[in-house]
């Protein structure tokens, strides 16, 4: 638990690290499943239990702790005391918001005109049915999932006993949600300031028995689409006659917020954590220096997410062979002599998102477990109290923080992507990260374009929502959270983000299956040097011979390096051309009568041993045969295993893997053909689904 819960009161405990935070809170998750329901209590909700009631279809019933129903009954007894006393009490027996000066005895039809005002949201019949989509039309109802995480998040703030709703009807609550029963609600019309009015107006239809509310019924083998009045039926609920408050206490409150934020914050945390263990595999995949995330420079500044950051990559590349770390490094390297700002600077990109994102998962379980409404009962006082505690800035703020913090992970991934793509940038990948000659194979081309547009819209989205509040009701509301608007619009940053890691995760298993192809071909290349020399250059002086193979070495990897635009036949045509001033500095050194021909003779048979070492050398990363999974770190290892083995999505072997070209071409693995597109939606569908979670646990 991250609070401290006791006497209806919630005290938030000191933030765990970020990930050890999500790796318990994936266990809970799986616990929740694994039972298939949740006690409620009204004081221990958390954010993996919303996840497993919206997205797993878990269930939910109230905890049979005696002082639950004991909370609840003693909230609508004080109410009903107030009442007999003959007070005036705030949407009980006056009017509501800017009409509040208004008095009625009339308390039951009261909380029928409160519904009748509430459930003022847009839903066409393309949305009471399934369908395929409309040109014209996009969904104006909220997900199933959303309604079902606002059932469970409402069904909680209830159980606090501060509303004054019956038992009764929470229990009816939670049977619908149990047996597949949500509402069509309205995805707009919320401006999350006395809560979530009109959502929740909705959910209350079908308590009340309303005939122009439809209901989404889960049933089997095929989902539909019902009356309320069937609804009903089939769940063995008569419909209720709302008592005093009932209609506000069920509809004051910011549950769809809450729980719609909480889904937000749920994959949000899944994702940074992503991106930590993409950065380790983009390390690898650049052969970058583990000394980005050395714990010094993370020590000397220590702010606690860059620290754990730092330290959660620097875990993840333990056991690379392609990394360079700081015993190893080479402190008289040519060019550049550290990695580009995006790999060195991730810890100190990531570790202020990874603070926020803690403390908007605090906040919001916090949320999960507050009463949101108006006015509130303490029963233990006898007393009503007038408040706003529907008013949810602290959702807003929460998925303000949670939103920017994605377009900072999106950034980051798009940096990545990019310079593993562009030759420019990627020490010596080909273009595009084509396995086939450049000239006639983009592979990875479109990925960049469509990467750039999630950019955008991520950066769009980023914005703040609260600068947007508009005076509302009479000028009743003039500060409003817009925090319904504000998690809906960062579930659509969560969406682009995975849509991006998707997109990098197929880049960069391609990037690094590339490097250990051209990393082999060039080592098996030094060893033909190494015994084409001695063969065909006859020299006693060993010292010239290592200087020739030295420098001949050193001269074929500044080749193969600086070529990787040009198709393979030019690129060894250019070791040819990069032996020769090597080669002719030794040639007076040289015991032969004629040097130049003999020259011409080593570089001959370099390039010809080169040629079907990298065809051969190719072949086998084609294959699989080759690949980089013995050479990578642990968190990258599992990542990469779980692309190339669980969802099968292989190394792409260029032009000749097009759906439309012959599949039964020579050197082409026999398997199913599909886009580009098709293989990172595939593995965009396992991070959206909660699979990622096996390979980052």
């Amino acid at each position: 638990m991250r609070f401290f819960s006791g006497s209806g009161t919630t005290v938030p405990a000191p933030l765990a690290p970020h990930k050890e935070d999500t790796l318990r809170s994936w266990n809970k998750l799986n616990s929740v499943i694994q039972k298939g329901c949740v006690d409620l209590d009204g004081e221990a909700l958390d954010i993996a239990s919303v996840a497993a009631v919206a997205r797993d279809g878990c269930g939910a019933q109230i905890s049979n702790e005696p002082w639950v129903a004991q909370k609840v009954l003693a909230g609508v007894q004080t109410l009903n005391e107030y009442l007999a006393k003959g007070y005036s009490i705030y949407g009980v027996n006056t009017g509501f918001g800017g009409s509040a000066d208004t008095r009625t005895t009339h308390t039951v039809r009261l909380q029928e005109a409160l519904l009748q005002l509430t459930q003022a949201g847009i839903l066409t019949s393309s949305d009471c049915a399934p369908r395929v989509g409309d040109y014209n039309l996009g969904s104006h109802a909220m997900p199933v999932a959303w309604v079902r995480a606002t059932m469970l998040v409402r069904c909680n703030h209830l159980l606090r006993g501060h509303s004054g709703v019956r038992l009764e009807i929470i229990e009816a609550m939670l049977k619908l949600l149990r047996e597949g029963f949500t509402p069509l609600v309205p995805l707009r019309g919320s401006i999350s300031a006395s809560g979530d009015l009109m959502p929740l107006s909705y959910l209350v239809a079908v308590l009340e028995g309303n005939p122009d509310v439809k209901v989404h019924w889960d049933s089997k083998p095929e989902t539909k689409v019902v009356s309320t009045t069937t609804a009903l039926e089939m769940t063995g609920i008569k419909p209720f006659v709302l008592g005093p408050k009932e209609g506000l206490g069920l509809v004051n409150g910011a549950a769809a917020s809450a729980a719609v934020a909480s889904l937000a914050a749920h994959e949000a945390s899944q994702l940074v954590i992503l991106a930590q263990s993409l950065t380790a595999m983009t390390c690898e995949a650049m052969m970058g220096n583990a000394e980005n995330y050395h714990e010094f420079p993370a020590r000397i500044r220590p702010h606690p997410g860059q620290i754990e950051v730092a330290g959660n990559i620097r875990k993840g590349l333990e056991g690379s062979k392609l990394v360079e770390t700081s015993d190893k490094k080479d402190r008289f390297r040519p060019g550049l002599i550290q990695d580009r700002y995006a790999l060195r600077g991730a810890s100190q990109w990531l570790g202020p998102v990874v603070e926020d994102l803690g403390l908007a998962v605090q906040q919001l379980t916090t949320e999960l477990n507050s009463t949101q409404d108006n006015p509130v009962i303490d029963s233990d006082t006898q007393e009503v109290y007038s408040c706003s505690n529907f008013q949810a800035a602290s959702v807003s703020v929460a998925m303000g923080k949670v939103r920017e913090g994605l377009q900072m992970v999106g950034k980051l991934l798009f940096s990545y992507s990019s310079e593993l793509i562009n030759p420019d940038l990627s020490k010596g990948l080909p273009p595009n990260l084509a396995a086939d000659d450049p000239s006639l194979s983009f592979t990875m081309k479109g990925v960049d374009i469509s990467m750039a547009s999630y950019m955008s819209e991520l950066g769009f989205l980023a914005n703040s929502v609260t600068s947007h509040v508009q005076s509302a009701e009479m000028h009743n509301q003039p500060i409003n959270s817009l925090a319904l608007i504000s998690a809906r619009y960062t579930l659509q940053a969560v969406e682009l983000v995975s849509m991006m890691s998707a997109a990098l995760l197929y880049v960069v298993c391609q990037a690094l299956d590339l490097r250990l192809l051209h990393e082999t071909f060039l080592n098996k290349l030094d060893g033909v040097v190494q015994s084409t020399l001695p063969e065909l250059l006859d020299s006693s002086d060993k010292e010239t011979m290592i200087k020739l193979q030295t420098g001949i070495s050193k001269a074929i990897r500044g080749s193969w390096k600086g070529s990787s635009r040009e198709d393979l036949s030019l690129r060894i045509q250019g070791l040819s051309t990069a032996m020769a001033p090597v080669l002719l500095t030794q040639a007076k050194s040289l015991n032969v009568e004629d040097p130049i021909a003999k020259i011409e003779s080593v570089q001959q048979r370099i390039c010809q041993e080169a040629q079907s070492l990298y065809e051969e050398t190719r072949s086998r990363t084609l294959s699989g045969e080759l690949n980089a999974e013995s050479s990578l770190g642990s968190s990258s290892k599992s990542l990469y295993r779980f692309v190339r083995r669980d969802l099968n999505v292989p190394f792409h072997c260029g032009l000749l893997e097009h759906p439309t070209i012959d599949s039964k071409i020579a050197g082409v693995p026999q398997r199913p053909r599909k886009t580009i597109g098709s293989w990172i939606s595939i593995i965009y569908e396992a991070i959206r689904d909660g699979r990622i979670r096996s390979p980052l646990s």
